[in-house]
């Protein structure tokens, strides 16, 4: 799945799982929605991830460069 090819069916089911998992909604409600409507909500939980990636890793890497070294 991770930057391979992947059937337009199997690409089909797993946008609307991770949709309906963000957004904790059915399924069915995924499937009723306009498929603009869709690619936008995925790009901005897309966005939304990688900003929250981005604030752990700057906490980490603030909390490893706050550590006492006991050597």
């Amino acid at each position: 799945m991770q930057g391979g090819d992947c059937p337009p069916q199997l690409a089909s089911k797993i946008t609307v799982y991770m949709l309906s998992k963000a957004l904790a909604i059915s399924p069915l409600e995924v499937y009723k929605m306009p498929q603009s409507l869709v690619k936008d909500m995925l790009m901005i939980h897309g966005n939304m991830e990688q900003l929250k990636a981005d604030e752990m890793d700057k906490e980490i890497k603030k909390s490893k460069s706050n550590k006492p070294n006991f050597r």
